[in-house]
């Protein structure tokens, strides 16, 4: 049986380098669904598309895909209806789970044994790791950030996430090649009876700093009063509510960077800088 995650050996993720042989992080539990992704593959497809159409080398990257192979097929399938030459790549550091990948490959869809540091040729234009870093320290995040970061492509994002079992509660930090630059949450309608549970489902860089005095328990917070204050709006559905709670934050001031037909799905995109821990 595979345990959590030990301590990555973070002297090797020093100022975006690797010190010694071998792939950077640790085997981590690797359970995973089908379909466990859509909410995240569905803003890939959605506003961060231009990143793929406008891409010279069309590479994605699926980082810690888990004990099945099945979220990087339907990336790799759902990607594909975008920009048809996407090459994805699937990276394990457990041998059998890259072993099991292999038997799926097809053009433009790869498996292979590595870590952090990207064992591919080129640069990826994305990069998914879901419900991996949630297995390390807190301490190790920044130096696995920086890592990634360093091997993305121009105009790349690496997206940093976590979600539940079946993909109800979905967050995740996107970030470029100087730094994270949003948070995003996405909640199906009718999973939750206030937004702060997904709260659970932070990323590592958040979840332990969901406390008062932290901007993320802020966030939270001002979440939750503004969905109470739209209480009258759930005769006419959740989605109403959601759009009602998401325009009293952007009218509070908070960054939200998105607009209605996000909103619409359950989903709520922020600025970094609103959310990120304190020192």
């Amino acid at each position: 049986m595979v345990q959590k995650a030990e301590r990555v050996g973070v002297p090797r993720i020093t100022g975006g380098r690797t010190r010694g042989a071998g792939p950077v992080g640790n085997v981590t539990r690797g359970t995973t669904n089908p379909n466990r992704m859509r909410r995240l593959d569905r803003w890939l497809t959605g506003p961060q598309a231009w990143r793929l159409r406008a891409a010279a080398d069309p590479l994605v990257v699926d980082l810690g895909y888990g004990a099945s192979p099945a979220t990087a097929v339907e990336l790799f399938e759902r990607l594909s209806v975008i920009r048809p030459d996407v090459r994805v790549a699937g990276i394990e550091i457990e041998p059998e789970r890259v072993r099991l990948g292999r038997e799926l490959e097809r053009p433009g869809l790869s498996f292979q044994l590595g870590g952090f540091e990207l064992p591919v040729a080129g640069r990826p234009v994305l990069v998914r790791a879901f419900n991996v870093l949630r297995q390390y320290e807190e301490s190790d995040v920044a130096g696995i950030w920086r890592l990634v970061q360093g091997r993305l492509a121009p105009g790349g994002l690496f997206i940093d996430g976590t979600c539940d079992e079946i993909g109800r509660k979905v967050t995740w930090v996107a970030l470029d090649a100087g730094g994270p630059v949003s948070l995003s949450l996405s909640l199906r309608f009718g999973s939750f009876t206030l937004p702060s549970e997904v709260a659970e489902r932070l990323p590592k860089a958040l979840i332990h700093r969901n406390v008062p005095g932290e901007r993320i328990h802020s966030y939270l917070q001002a979440m939750d009063q503004a969905w109470l204050e739209a209480a009258p709006l759930a005769s006419f559905g959740n989605r109403q509510r959601w759009s009602a709670m998401c325009r009293a934050l952007l009218d509070g001031g908070w960054p939200v960077q998105d607009g209605p037909s996000r909103w619409r799905l359950g989903e709520l995109t922020v600025g970094w800088d609103a959310v990120a821990p304190g020192n």
